[in-house]
């Protein structure tokens, strides 16, 4: 749970979900959507720097991204850090979310007028299943909770068609839910990557958010080809581009260590 003031900001009941602005006493304003918090502006950056740098640095060469979701506008704001992204395509099915971050979480939703940035008001899983083959560098799935407008981001035939969509040298990175909250979507999640990519190419990164239950939550990646995940040669290029973008929770350190995984989620998900 988490403290309130009782002041509401915004609360509208969109075509799909309820979409609320809180204040709350701990971790500032935060986005509820049917009654689930999915961002404060006190703890966002936890979230949003590491479903989105690791990945980048991982590919090396990453020109044009795919975002499914992200309507809070933190994940763009973090990938639009790296210079060499040509265009990033965000696919959100719930304008009123944009709506809402952009009045109320401006220091979230801050890049949605960048000239790189293409949005599309649509059904991302349509939007996947209708995209060309190999058309994406990076595809990135920012998604809330497998329920109501997000529960077919979960399924086998929304991955497969991710897989499909990505470059050569593609990379898959999606929200994974917690090993301790949510241990079936987690477990299950894991079990369709390997399925589709490979044992091998779906690695787990671990990482903290204290507005979410339990704390401890994941991000879970598909790769096209077999990738170092823990990028040794670029520790100096991560940190110039910490320092200089001032990010608050990734660094080299972090980004390495975040793939080491605890023995209970070795065993939870069958590795050796």
């Amino acid at each position: 749970s988490i403290r309130f003031t009782g002041e509401v900001l915004h609360d509208v009941q969109s075509d799909y979900q309820r979409v609320r602005i809180l204040e709350s006493y701990k971790y500032g304003k935060m986005l509820a959507l049917d009654d689930m918090v999915m961002t404060t502006e006190n703890d966002e950056f936890h979230y949003h720097e590491m479903i989105s740098h690791p990945a980048v640095f991982i590919h090396g060469n990453v020109r044009n991204v795919l975002v499914i979701g992200g309507g809070d506008g933190g994940t763009i704001r973090e990938l639009l850090r790296h210079s060499k992204i040509d265009q990033i395509t965000l696919v959100e099915i719930d304008q009123e979310v944009i709506v809402a971050c952009k009045k109320h979480l401006p220091s979230i939703a801050s890049e949605f007028n960048h000239s790189k940035l293409k949005l599309i008001i649509d059904d991302g899983i349509d939007y996947v299943r209708k995209a060309k083959s190999s058309s994406f560098d990076l595809v990135v799935v920012d998604g809330s909770d497998p329920v109501g407008p997000a529960e077919g981001l979960f399924t086998k035939e929304f991955y497969k068609n991710c897989n499909r969509i990505l470059c050569d040298r593609g990379i898959l990175v999606a929200q994974g839910e917690s090993p301790k909250f949510n241990e079936n979507a987690f477990i299950e999640l894991n079990t369709t990557l390997r399925d589709i990519f490979g044992d091998k190419n779906a690695p787990v990164s671990l990482f903290y958010v204290p507005s979410y239950p339990t704390g401890m939550w994941s991000f879970q990646y598909g790769f096209k080809k077999k990738s170092d995940i823990k990028v040794p040669e670029k520790k100096e290029q991560i940190s110039s581009f910490v320092n200089h973008h001032n990010l608050k929770y990734y660094n080299y350190e972090v980004h390495c260590a975040s793939f080491a995984l605890p023995n209970f989620i070795k065993k939870q998900l069958d590795l050796s």
